[in-house]
């Protein structure tokens, strides 16, 4: 029989979903070079059959994160096929994603461009990128912009506010149904003297202006240095204004490193806040929990499978804080039960409770051993080895 801890989590984890990047399963580097994998996917079939071998052991990954130029090169006209072959290894095209910083038109960025053509290509794009998740039957296209400017006196800063006002308002009208724009933020790089949505602040606004479909994403990884990310999700959530999440972590400021290799309190004290207003108002925000981390030294899906056992045991020891007695002690003012209080629910060892939820769902209780187990990396590697030795023969 299960104890009233077991259920709280189980309850947890079966309304969990975590979505994962397809880019997380291809070769990627730095700006200094890349570090090739024998087993990495080149081809959306061979991301889409990696997504699905995390989905198949750890049960809570069942949607993948395309990129439009990257995955979907002939954009609508590939939808379809990214459909199909979605479903046929066990997953679903989940967020859409447009790349608006990487052809050369953006130098001087995308809605933010101060040529007006190079304005209307951007706004064509996103109006695309809907198109496209109308055919897969997405409900968030993400938003990250590169746009900003290196030197003081170089732009325009109000015009190119202005700019976005108009790009999104206009993106924000082609929306059907259900579908929602997340406004990403990010506070540098690669524009290091202003970039035009910085802050959840920005983002906040912008979206608000675009229409009542469009949400801010928080990206973990996109903040100044001992930043309080869970005060920004608290105040979204109370705005009704928290769409997703873009998880990682980071040592330095972007690392895009494993979720919870360096600061697995933080996610925790974010998922806290989460549980706590569901609590409060007894309503549940529509969250999409993603991950947008780099893989460029750790096995790609061992890396994926990892993250994904860290969320669930993040959020399952959130669920167990004691909501009753935390608002008890905020209220008198008792700081050192209140701390207290929420540090029981981060000592909790969860791991138990998960694997006996992973046996009721006939999954591996160890999702990663139960992979390795598989031969799946070593066949994968085996398939695609040649052609990746081929390309780090010609990087080389």
């Amino acid at each position: 029989m299960n104890t009233e801890r077991e259920e709280r989590i189980g309850r947890a984890l079966d309304g969990f979903e975590i979505e994962i990047p397809s880019w997380g399963f291809a070769n990627t580097g730095t700006r200094f070079g890349k570090f090739l994998q024998c087993a990495a996917a080149a081809t959306m079939e061979e991301k889409f059959a990696d997504a699905g071998q995390v989905h198949a052991f750890t049960g809570c990954c069942p949607s993948v994160a395309v990129h439009v130029l990257w995955d979907l090169p002939n954009g609508k006209d590939s939808a379809s096929e990214a459909l199909a072959t979605a479903q046929r290894y066990g997953v679903r095209v989940g967020s859409i994603n447009p790349n608006l910083f990487q052809d050369q038109q953006y130098k001087f960025g995308s809605l933010g461009n101060p040529d007006a053509a190079v304005r209307r290509q951007a706004l064509s794009h996103l109006l695309e990128s809907i198109e496209i998740a109308g055919v897969t039957g997405s409900r968030d296209i993400s938003l990250w912009f590169a746009d900003g400017s290196n030197y003081p006196g170089t732009a325009n800063i109000r015009r190119r506010k202005k700019w976005f006002e108009e790009g999104l308002r206009a993106a924000h009208g082609a929306l059907a149904g259900q579908q929602r724009l997340l406004v990403e933020y990010k506070p540098f790089e690669p524009a290091f003297y202003h970039t035009d949505i910085a802050d959840w602040c920005m983002a906040l606004l912008l979206a608000r202006s675009a229409g009542p479909q469009a949400r801010v994403l928080v990206d973990t990884g996109h903040h100044y240095q001992a930043q309080n990310i869970e005060q920004i999700v608290a105040w979204l959530l109370a705005e009704d204004m928290l769409g997703g999440f873009h998880f990682n972590d980071r040592r330095y400021a972007d690392d895009d490193l494993t979720l919870g290799s360096i600061d697995p309190y933080q996610i925790f004290r974010i998922f806290h806040e989460i549980f706590l207003f569901k609590w409060e108002t007894g309503t549940t925000p529509a969250i999409a929990y993603m991950i947008d981390q780099s893989h460029n030294l750790k096995p790609k899906i061992e890396e994926m499978i990892q993250t994904a056992v860290t969320a669930q045991e993040l959020y399952a020891k959130a669920s167990l804080v004691d909501w009753e007695s935390l608002s008890r002690f905020q209220d008198r003012g008792a700081l050192v039960d209140a701390e207290e209080c929420l540090k029981a629910a981060f000592a909790e060892d969860v791991r138990p409770a998960i694997r006996e939820w992973r046996k009721g769902k006939r999954l591996p209780e160890d999702p990663l051993a139960a992979f390795r187990a598989s031969g799946y990396l070593e066949h994968a590697a085996k398939e695609r080895g040649e052609r990746n030795q081929a390309a780090l023969s010609s990087y080389a």
